[in-house]
């Protein structure tokens, strides 16, 4: 009996470690899009960081029963329209334009990585 106890306590345990990852690499990317200097693409029109992570914030809100990791979070809530189904894009400096799914998937691994942001 106390080692089923047990097993349920670490289950539960990795389980809320699990939800406060996702919860604290969902918050690095809303802070990374906020702070960024990039243009943001949506619908052919630019937005600012700060624009561009309230319309996630929107989204985040609306799918966040269906969420349960941080990619889940860039799949439904930052990568394309829901309505035009056109795809988010980036363009920071003298970069070429890459997808916001890309952009956000690179600092996502840099993040779990310990690397610095590079934007």
């Amino acid at each position: 009996m106390r080692s089923i106890i047990a097993l349920l306590l670490l289950c539960i345990s990795a389980s809320a470690s699990a939800v406060a990852n996702t919860d604290a690499e969902i918050a690095h990317l809303f802070k990374y899009v906020t702070e960024s200097p990039c243009v943001f693409i949506r619908n052919g029109k630019e937005y600012p960081g700060n624009e561009a992570a309230e319309h996630m914030k929107k989204k985040y809100d609306y799918f966040k029963r269906r969420i349960t990791t941080a990619e889940e979070f860039i799949e439904l809530s930052a990568t394309k329209s829901t309505m035009s189904k056109k795809q988010y894009q980036i363009r920071c400096q003298n970069n070429d334009i890459v997808t916001s799914k890309s952009w956000l998937t690179n600092e996502l691994n840099a993040f779990r990585g310990g690397q610095k942001s590079t934007q």
